[in-house]
């Protein structure tokens, strides 16, 4: 009983400290944009500094990451009145569908074949999605968690 408080605790200050990241990225003061310029010399454009978005400790260490969100979807896929089947094997259930940070949806089937559905974006996936209930270092220990 203590050991799930303990970690539910845990998993609460996480999102807290994220949420506080995010909170001060959202917060920085807009560049000064210069008005209409008045002679007609263009000056040679200097390099913007743009601070890195998250600090190095919340930073992934490799590209096996996952960047973004994944959740099961066990009953057949229904897109735009059309049960979606995978193009490769043709299986139409039991799908692990991943919400990219580039507003992608990808869906992977039980037979591993991953595609794009370009019908689908992250207000779909966030419609139809629960609370986050874990975070996962790689993506072979989110699709383990969710039985793929």
């Amino acid at each position: 009983m203590f050991r799930r408080t303990r970690a539910d605790r845990e998993f609460r200050e996480a999102q807290r400290a994220g949420q506080a990241v995010l909170a001060m990225h959202t917060e920085l003061p807009l560049p000064d944009f210069p008005g209409p310029m008045a002679d007609a010399t263009p000056a040679a454009p200097e390099p913007e500094v743009v601070p890195d978005f998250l600090p190095p400790d919340f930073r992934a260490p490799s590209r096996q990451d996952v960047s973004g969100f994944m959740m099961r979807w066990d009953q057949p896929l229904v897109i735009d009145g059309e049960v979606h089947a995978c193009p490769q094997c043709g299986s139409y259930r039991n799908w692990i569908v991943f919400n990219m940070r580039d507003d992608s949806v990808w869906l992977r089937c039980t037979g591993s074949h991953e595609t794009r559905e370009s019908r689908l974006d992250t207000a779909w996936y966030n419609r139809n999605s629960g609370p986050v209930d874990h975070f996962h270092p790689t993506l072979d220990d989110g699709l383990r968690h969710l039985g793929h």
